[in-house]
């Protein structure tokens, strides 16, 4: 069966990177999680003490970055290596949740990242999820898809996910964080959150796990389907 590019975009916390593993595991696909790359290199920046408001720094520090992923058997997805080092559980943690949308803002780390991913994507047969998947990095995917979440919604989620790791947090803070993301997300100046013009959406806010995924397999079908045609 034909293989193709699908890319998952919307905002924090709306279930994109969920989604995204059940749609890999079902098609038998790679899943790159994008997200998890930028986290990756927010957790260098924050090791290293690199000012990501200094261009010059920024670049000197994205030489020395690697990033890979590895196959975790037990979880069922792939962990993100950071100059071979595991920093999944570490990327996860308030501090770099509160800088990363600030370090991926940056021009010259939105360039390594979307080279990074692109480079990924030549084989197709991928799902990657992030913010600028299907306009800036494949935009010439053959399924999009914008999914999305009431607001309240995304809080609750993103508060039972963090709480478990982070027990003092609270819901103020979760909702601090989200509302100060999608602000940078939506209005950065190098690849900002947008829906592509082509893409499908999903609101997933009262939808199960299960139903969401039927619905998105149901348009990868149609769409392997239509290219098949063609």
């Amino acid at each position: 069966m034909k293989k193709i590019i699908i890319t998952l975009d919307g905002y924090s916390s709306c279930g994109k990177s969920t989604l995204a593993k059940q749609m890999a595991r079902a098609l038998n696909y790679v899943f790159i999680d994008s997200g998890a790359m930028y986290r990756a290199i927010t957790l260098y920046f924050i090791e290293h003490a690199i000012d990501y408001t200094n261009d010059s720094a920024v670049q000197e520090a994205l030489k020395q970055i690697n990033l890979a992923f590895d196959y975790n058997a037990s979880s069922g997805s792939s962990d993100i290596l950071l100059n071979g080092r595991n920093v999944e559980n570490e990327i996860r943690e308030m501090r770099v949740s509160n800088l990363v949308s600030d370090v991926a803002a940056n021009q010259y780390v939105r360039e390594f990242g979307v080279a990074q991913q692109q480079k990924m994507g030549l084989q197709k047969g991928i799902v990657m999820d992030g913010r600028d998947i299907g306009t800036t990095v494949f935009p010439n995917a053959e399924l999009k898809i914008f999914v999305t979440a009431d607001p309240a919604i995304r809080v609750a989620r993103r508060y039972l996910e963090l709480s478990a790791k982070n027990p003092g947090i609270t819901k103020e803070e979760v909702q601090a964080n989200l509302a100060m993301r999608d602000e940078i997300d939506s209005t950065r100046e190098f690849s900002p959150l947008r829906k592509a013009d082509d893409a499908v959406v999903l609101d997933n806010s009262h939808l199960t796990r299960e139903e969401q995924l039927k619905t998105a397999l149901q348009w990868v079908n149609e769409k392997i389907n239509s290219v098949a045609v063609l």
